[in-house]
């Protein structure tokens, strides 16, 4: 790529557009965004400071009242028209993140497509997960009680680099759905994409101000974002996940936290080995292995080892790495210098500690400044840093093991729990390995989409792969404040003046009585039952 090129996807004016985004009180210092695909600067975004942060939360709740007073389903069909101002910009959007992140075209296309399936999902089955519950009352017939779900009122969203366009838009819609305001704080190093992203939501009819965006040095900003709001999400490491949780809960502020992981594929001997590898090179290797739920170690039954071995390094010596804007290249960039610096040092370590480099390991700078190869390592010793700590790059570890428990147990030593794949060719027995693995979620014979695009079910980790869920019901109801509303028909639930309270006691108990009577006559009768 070339500086015209940079320069036609994003020129002078489409920065200087997308920077008065970012409103700040005042003239402030301007951060530089850089291209990984050439190290070049793309352009400049304010650094905001605690006054801009403050002011964006403010900006954000006044705008969140006239949003919340509008009906769901009107916010829903909003959402549905966030699903075609992303349609209608695709090539444009593809183009930004690429130029951002450096990933592949593909990886690209994965984050514009999941906006357009999130916000399909939310603006069809979110106003059921948002609709007012009858619950069962404390008397049958006299109490009458429901449950209502209100905005919590402003959301703040910490999103990282890896995937700055699906994260930001797909963790806000759920949030807008539910009648919120949201301030987004996106990575330094990808806040482009995140702008416009705004600029397509509020062409959708999202109104002006209810997202606001800061942009700066998270360390600095954090702590009055999540002091300001009334639920923070963040994505990322676990160490930085650590400190967000910290000071929400200093401020008492909700939480949902989606951080790193060590995750773990397990092959049985009766797994396809073509099949197998064409599924793992999508496992370790998509965005460059810039991904959480990307797969890190390959634990495989030792009957199936040497062909499922080779299989996958004759399907990694396949991959392509490049830096074009087509969807000729598999395989493209690591984010930035200290990326590459982790994954040479995890590859170093190995190699010192006597692992077997199969395939690739080394770095490109031919191709572009932070290209690495797809790698394959065995005989890895079980104590090497890229078997213990998250490497967020294309390399991968394939191990031998005796069996299905001992693959198990081996997929299990380890803090994080946030997604591991099984892969055979019986799935019935996949789906029984999937439930004993300490994983957020497991995919059976595919690498990570077929759970990930499946937008009903929730989706995050456990361990030290964090807390809460994004997707599904849990998505959408993080983002709500539930309140019970209980009407009382007749007499009050209160002691009678003109009884004892021995009489009212011996009552009380034989309602009780009753009630748990007429209950388990409910719970056997088929008609008691949905």
């Amino acid at each position: 790529m070339t500086d015209g090129a940079a320069a036609s996807i994003l020129d002078d004016a489409d920065c200087e557009r997308l920077r008065s985004l970012v409103r700040t009180d005042g003239d402030r210092e301007s951060l530089a965004v850089e291209a990984p695909y050439t190290g070049e600067s793309i352009g400049t975004v304010p650094h905001c400071t605690l006054a801009d942060v403050d002011r964006a939360v403010e900006r954000a709740r006044e705008a969140q009242e006239s949003w919340a007073e509008r009906s769901v389903d009107e916010r829903a069909a909003t959402l549905r028209s966030v699903a075609d101002e992303i349609l209608a910009h695709r090539a444009e959007l593809l183009d930004l993140v690429q130029l951002e992140t450096g990933k592949a075209r593909f990886d690209a296309l994965e984050e514009v497509l999941d906006i357009v399936v999130t916000a399909d999902y939310y603006g069809r089955r979110g106003p059921d997960f948002l609709a007012s519950t009858r619950r069962t009352g404390a008397i049958p017939l006299l109490t009458k009680t429901v449950e209502h779900a209100h905005p919590v009122g402003v959301v703040g969203l910490i999103e990282p680099w890896n995937y700055p366009l699906t994260l930001a838009v797909s963790d806000a819609l759920p949030a807008l759905l539910a009648g919120n305001g949201v301030v987004l704080e996106p990575a330094e190093s990808t806040p482009f994409v995140a702008l416009r992203a705004v600029e397509l939501l509020e062409s959708a009819g999202v109104p002006e101000g209810l997202v606001g965006v800061v942009t700066g040095e998270g360390a600095r900003l954090g702590e009055p974002l999540i002091a300001g709001v009334d639920h923070v999400t963040f994505t990322g490491s676990t160490a930085a996940g650590r400190d967000v949780a910290a000071t929400a809960g200093e401020h008492l502020t909700d939480a949902s936290l989606e951080l790193g992981g060590k995750n773990a594929a397990i092959v049985l001997a009766d797994a396809d080995p073509e099949t197998t590898a064409r599924g793992l090179v999508n496992a370790g290797y998509a965005n460059a292995g810039q991904l959480c739920i990307s797969t890190e170690r390959v634990y495989v039954e030792r009957d199936a080892y040497e062909s499922v071995l080779a299989a996958f390094v004759a399907a990694t010596e396949r991959r392509d790495l490049g830096a074009t804007y087509d969807f000729g290249p598999d395989v493209g960039s690591l984010i930035g210098a200290e990326q590459l610096a982790t994954v040479q040092s995890h590859v170093a370590d190995a190699r010192d500690r006597g692992a077997t480099v199969e395939i690739g390991g080394e770095h490109r700078p031919d191709v572009g400044p932070y290209f690495f190869e797809p790698t394959i390592l065995t005989d890895l010793p079980a104590d090497a840093t890229a078997a213990t700590q998250e490497t967020f790059g294309p390399v991968v570890s394939v191990v031998p093991v005796a069996d299905a428990d001992e693959a198990v147990r081996r997929a299990n030593d380890t803090d994080y729990g946030l997604h591991a794949s099984v892969w055979t060719g019986d799935p019935a027995r996949g789906e029984r390995v999937a439930r004993r693995l300490e994983a957020g979620t497991v995919t059976v014979n595919d690498a990570y989409r077929a759970t990930w695009a499946s937008t009903d079910a929730p989706m995050g980790g456990v361990g030290d792969s964090g807390i809460g869920r994004r997707h599904g019901r849990q998505g959408i109801t993080k983002y709500t404040e539930p309140q019970t509303v209980a009407t009382q028909r007749g007499h009050p639930l209160a002691t009678p003046a003109a009884l004892p309270n021995r009489l009212v006691a011996a009552g009380a108990t034989a309602s009780v009585r009753a009630v748990r009577a007429v209950r388990a006559l409910r719970d056997w009768s088929p008609l008691g039952r949905e």
